[in-house]
């Protein structure tokens, strides 16, 4: 679903006028038998870019759910948040239709579960597993989640 509904209606009132939104970057890795771990990433029909899950949060939708959730719809793979790894605040999105958007994300940490990665949704072109040593070339904001999501530490970092 690449444009939620409830953001589709606030456009009818709006026009293209900036709208904060809550957003949630899913960095899911799997353990890769004698080699390092895996981050599943997605390449983004609309720009090419290769990025980790991410996608909108609905009203009254958990966080963490809300990355399950984007993971299973876009890439088919089964995901279990297992911590909260970084807090910020995107630049504006200006979108090609003049639509412009802002959002706070929230970028968590997931664990596989199950399922092989393919475009399930049609967001996306492709969706793969890389090799920690092998990440594709990302945007510094985009690298700079999965490495939160990467570090061992408990606790949230934030964006500065």
């Amino acid at each position: 679903m690449p444009t939620p509904e409830f953001v589709l209606a606030l456009r009818r009132h709006i026009g293209t006028a900036p709208l904060w939104l809550s957003g949630v970057t899913a960095v899911v890795v799997r353990p890769a038998a004698g080699e390092p771990r895996e981050v599943l990433l997605v390449q983004r029909a609309d720009t090419g870019a290769w990025t980790p899950v991410t996608g909108i949060i609905d009203p009254g939708e958990q966080p963490a759910a809300a990355g399950a959730r984007e993971v299973l719809e876009e890439a088919g793979v089964v995901a279990q948040a297992t911590r909260l790894a970084r807090v910020g605040v995107t630049d504006e999105v200006v979108y090609g239709n003049g639509d412009r958007s802002q959002y706070l994300d929230l970028t968590f940490r997931f664990a596989w579960v199950s399922g092989e990665p393919h475009p399930a949704d049609g967001e996306n072109t492709q969706a793969r597993w890389f090799p920690l040593e092998a990440l594709p070339e990302m945007s510094e904001h985009m690298r700079s989640r999965v490495s939160a999501a990467l570090t061992e530490r408990g606790e949230a970092g934030f964006a500065r």
